[in-house]
């Protein structure tokens, strides 16, 4: 069987510098707010670019975080309106209704399955405050059009990097594009730890040291609470995990591009819809995407699913249900965003990962092609 993503194998390869850390951390008696998180938050915020970086418990967190602490800035009230892809996790659109904001949908692009930029100031209103921009299976979602429209109507950019752990967008990293950005460390992330995990990255002194504070139950002072705060921590295990795992993540991101390279030249199948690229002859130098996910396309997804699974290779659909279409949502559920349902009826996420082996690239290949549909 050919695992769409083989956890353990890829925790393996780290071995045994892993369970040196975790005993480290055990041998240390200090659990939560320590040596391990404080070097991580400054190693991880020199690798992306940025000034600061907060660990907290999750990715989800993370972007809640950045949203709350602008509420506590004064920079946005209830009721504000916060631009996002339609086509995302969920957990994006729950960030901002969470802290009572208005998420507004935008459809994507085909091309890129990216937020569309053309599609985003006709959705701007009086109230809009943010975009949400989510860099999605691992592909940076900047544009110049993004900037200009955060410059004109004086918007928050924040990025929802949660799949997109070391990609490019001209000579810096995502993470680094905007005001704020929050990362996920779920472990099937490119750079994942042993449970949640998460961090919220900013260049800005003030939204750092409120997010930390509300992340701390609200307090920059033990016992003396500023805000009404939560409890969102990334403790010293996960930290000390994410610190041995941090200095391969470019290489690990290269051999997946190497991966998808070959999935591009040889997957040559009618009725498979690959991603659409400007040069597909130069994945290997193109960092603009980690390729958290290999995402393709075709009409007969679940036929071949099956087909695949039969052939012992799984898959994975991200995401079968989009937003507007859950129940979580009933007030959506009758709009209409066309590409986005597209998107997700037709959209099959195949095997990717550093550890998986030339031979099984080339098996998934051969079945995908020999597909009948």
């Amino acid at each position: 069987m050919i695992k769409f993503l083989d956890i353990k194998a890829i925790n393996d390869s780290f071995e045994p510098e892993l369970s040196l850390a975790v005993k480290r951390v055990l041998e240390s008696g200090w659990y939560l707010h320590g040596i391990e998180t404080n070097l991580f938050e400054e190693e991880f915020s020199n690798y992306i670019g940025a000034k600061h970086c907060i660990g907290v418990a999750n990715g989800l967190d993370a972007l809640r975080l950045i949203l709350k602490a602008y509420i506590e800035l004064g920079i946005m009230k209830e009721g504000d309106e916060i631009i996002v892809p339609a086509n995302t996790f969920i957990a994006t659109i729950l960030a901002i209704t969470d802290n009572r904001l208005k998420a507004v949908l935008v459809e994507p692009s085909l091309s890129t399955y990216n937020i569309d930029p053309f599609k985003i100031e006709e959705k701007i209103t009086a109230r809009t405050r943010g975009i949400m921009m989510v860099h999605l299976y691992g592909k940076s979602a900047m544009h110049p059009e993004i900037e200009r429209l955060v410059d004109k109507f004086n918007l928050k950019l924040i990025e929802d990097n949660a799949q997109a752990a070391g990609a490019y967008s001209e000579e810096k990293r995502t993470g680094s594009l905007g005001h704020a950005a929050g990362f996920s460390f779920y472990p099937g992330k490119n750079l994942g730890c042993l449970g949640d995990g998460g961090a919220v990255v900013t260049d800005s002194d003030e939204l750092a040291t409120v997010v930390r504070a509300i992340a701390n139950y609200g307090s920059k002072t033990k016992y003396v609470c500023d805000y009404q705060g939560v409890n969102s921590r990334l403790d010293e295990i996960q930290a000390a995990i994410l610190r041995i795992k941090l200095p391969r993540l470019d290489l690990d991101n290269q051999r997946r591009r190497e991966i998808v390279q070959y999935y591009l030249n040889n997957i040559k199948n009618p009725v498979i819809i690959l991603p659409l690229i400007n040069n597909q002859s130069s994945i290997i130098n193109n960092n603009t995407s980690v390729w958290h996910l290999f995402v393709i396309r075709t009409a007969n997804r679940n036929n071949l699913q099956d087909y695949l699974a039969q052939n012992e290779i799984q898959t994975l659909v991200h995401y079968p249900i989009p937003p507007h279409q859950q129940h979580a949502f009933k007030d959506w559920n009758d709009l209409s965003l066309p590409l986005t349902e597209l998107i997700h009826q037709q959209v099959l996420s195949l095997p990717l990962s550093p550890i998986m082996t030339d031979n099984e690239v080339v098996y998934v290949v051969e079945k995908i092609n020999h597909f009948a549909g």
